[in-house]
């Protein structure tokens, strides 16, 4: 489950690595001890943290590094280089997970003491070399990322199952997709059934589409769930405001050739392996104060007076507020 690729250590990086950093952030944020700041450790802008994650990476078949280090006598240390920069990597073989244990600079041809390799042989001969180790704040931050990579990558997934479902749809007609839960080997999520409707009277044009989002017993209601069906709508259209929702159903609507101008546009993001980002509202809206005061936290949608389904994340005060709304408002009694 844990990605392979090699990441620092969090001793390493506030007592090895004070030099040589391409941004004064990760510094700063280690010295407030912002660690979930630092998120993915991975890709920090220091050239041997780099080169670590490019040495160790997804494939072992592509790994790249110079050899075990000699002169780490009881500690496994696998050397890497660049530059003046020098760097330990070690195996953790319960997870498969690489860490940038140890890293330091070449110095004085190997006669200085503060030279790479003679701290190395120094550190690991002394019998205690356990300390260069992930601690259990380093476990933490990896179990971290990793359901954070777990999440985006399902994510994107889903984006390209709607892609697919809706290239099927976008001229009219109906098809189902299943929805896998993001753990492997979790099994199924939710069934989704999308329909495109071409509706073409006198006087009115349009392409209205129906998603329906039914999640199995055991994730109904869940955070997942309800995180589920926002990527699906933002996937097939960004604006928060434009789908209605009775239940398990949300229906929207677009003007002739909508769905497949869409269609385009999920294309594009799916090979740049991008999410589609959500469209926040442009009016304000009436909805229960009850409802608007738990949902809020929860970051789940409440209906407005309009009929209108939306999160309420936004400052409403500055939005102009929606005229129909409004008029619903006022026609309730006293």
């Amino acid at each position: 489950m844990h990605s392979r690729r090699a990441r620092p250590t969090l001793r390493l990086l506030a007592e090895d690595l004070t030099v040589g950093w391409e941004s004064p952030q990760p510094p700063r944020l280690l010295a407030e001890g912002s660690h979930d700041g630092l998120h993915p450790l991975s890709e920090l802008p220091h050239p041997i943290i780099t080169k670590a994650a490019d040495s160790f990476g997804l494939d072992a078949a592509n790994d790249n590094y110079v050899g075990p280090i000699a002169c780490s006598a009881n500690l496994r240390l696998m050397e890497i280089k660049i530059a003046q920069w020098r760097g330990g990597v070690w195996r953790d073989p319960d997870t498969g997970v690489h860490w940038l244990v140890v890293a330091g600079l070449a110095k004085g041809g190997h006669q200085d003491r503060d030279d790479f390799y003679e701290r190395v042989k120094r550190e690991t001969g002394s019998g205690n070399p356990g300390g260069w180790l992930p601690t259990a704040e380093d476990l933490r931050l990896l179990k971290r990322e990793t359901a954070a990579r777990l999440i985006t990558e399902w994510e994107l997934g889903v984006q390209e199952q709607v892609l697919e479902a809706l290239r099927e749809v976008q001229s009219g007609g109906s098809t189902r997709i299943v929805i896998q839960h993001p753990v492997p080997d979790a099994g199924q999520m939710a069934q989704v059934t999308l329909v495109v409707t071409e509706v073409r009277e006198d006087k009115y044009e349009a392409d209205e589409i129906l998603a329906e989002i039914v999640p199995v017993s055991s994730h109904a209601g869940s955070d997942l769930a309800w995180r589920l069906a926002i990527r699906i709508l933002i996937s097939l259209s960004p604006p928060e405001q434009g789908w209605d929702r009775y239940k398990d159903s949300y229906t929207n609507i677009g003007e002739p050739g909508w769905w497949a101008n869409r269609v385009a546009e999920l294309e594009i993001l799916v090979a740049s392996s991008e999410l589609a980002e959500s469209e926040p509202g442009r009016h304000s809206h009436y909805a229960h104060r009850k409802h608007l005061a738990g949902n809020t936290i929860e970051g789940k949608a409440v209906r407005a007076l309009c009929g209108i389904f939306f999160v309420p994340t936004q400052d409403h005060e500055a939005l102009p507020p929606c005229s129909t709304c409004q008029e619903q408002y006022n026609a309730l009694p006293e």
